[in-house]
């Protein structure tokens, strides 16, 4: 399995050879340096561990723990792996290349989603809200009856409510890879991908 940090930069478009307009990602990979392995034998499972970017605060003891890589990481993600086989060729402080993709690849693109903050459910869930007749002003976007009565006497978990939104995990599966530019470092990937502007997401194969 392929993976890599990357930097979401934004979306554009580029055109193919028939002249389609395809929607893109641009991530930014440049940055991207290999740290560490872990292997099956030693841990129980084959890893690797990759780092992006740089930290502007650090702290003596994460000095000494990337002494070795002279730089210490923004962000630190760990890919488990089913064949190390693929990382023998690098090692500690090796910069991984946006070429460890190519054109056509699918991939799945894991980030944490735009948060909304508190909102209603109407645009959490997509209720219809109340009805507007009868003088019922302020019923227009509540969301109306939350239970029985005296049986449960509770409102039941996992109830759609009001709540806190955005902000979780979320992977898209069998994204194309539209263009990889080694060069600078970036990667186009057909679609969105969740995440905010300049949001670290993790790229697999």
């Amino acid at each position: 399995m392929k993976c890599i940090l990357g930097i979401k930069k934004g979306m554009t478009q580029i055109f193919d050879k028939k002249g389609n307009v395809i929607p893109c990602t641009i991530i930014d990979v440049n940055n991207v340096k290999f740290i560490d392995r872990k292997e099956k034998q030693k841990h129980g499972y084959d890893a690797v561990i990759l780092g992006i970017g740089e930290k502007k605060h650090k702290n003596k003891a994460e000095l000494g723990k990337y002494k070795e890589l002279k730089c210490v990481p923004r962000k630190v993600v760990e890919f488990r792996v089913d064949d190390l086989n693929e990382y023998d060729k690098y090692k500690i402080g090796d910069k991984i290349e946006a070429d460890i993709f190519t054109l056509e690849d699918k991939i799945k693109v894991t980030g944490i989603t735009k948060g909304k903050g508190f909102q209603g459910v109407v645009k959490r869930w997509g209720f219809k809200g109340g009805q507007r007749t009868h003088g019922q002003s302020d019923r227009k976007r509540a969301p109306g009856s939350i239970g029985a009565g005296t049986d449960p006497g509770r409102v039941w978990k996992g109830k759609k409510m009001p709540g806190h939104m955005g902000m979780k995990v979320k992977s898209i599966m069998n994204l194309k890879v539209e263009k990889v530019d080694k060069e600078n470092g970036l990667i186009c990937v057909k679609g969105a991908v969740p995440g905010s502007r300049n949001s670290i997401i993790k790229l697999y194969k």
